[in-house]
């Protein structure tokens, strides 16, 4: 993830409140050809095994956001070359706070495990 200082210095951001732990922000995404506004959240934290996790949330406030603005958000807080994934959990573990809202993870140690390549 990119240090808090990149983050501040994002184009078409307005920070509301941010530290070395995460913040919150509303960012214009110009993906899909139309502006829209974007609430987003990051943060790192520890989980219960000690592995460290980066986190982004991007919520819209009516319609979950696309593929592309997904992308954008993901240059926007990570580095090119980091890998960050979106989980479908158990239905049974769903947290959903915002009708709208998609989230990206990053296991900070890199040891993010991958599907086998097709083709």
């Amino acid at each position: 993830m990119k240090t808090l200082n990149e983050i501040l210095q994002l184009p078409r951001t307005l920070i509301g409140q941010a530290d070395a732990r995460g913040g919150v922000a509303r960012v214009m995404l110009r993906a899909t050809g139309k502006e829209k506004m974007a609430s987003v959240i990051w943060s790192i934290e520890r989980d219960g095994a000690g592995e460290v996790w980066e986190h982004v949330s991007v919520a819209l406030p009516s319609r979950d956001p696309t593929w592309a603005e997904m992308c954008e958000v993901k240059r926007m807080f990570f580095y090119p070359e980091e890998e960050c994934v979106q989980f479908h959990p158990k239905e049974s573990e769903y947290v959903n706070l915002h009708l709208h809202c998609l989230h990206m993870w990053r296991n900070q140690s890199g040891n993010m495990k991958k599907p086998p390549v097709e083709g």
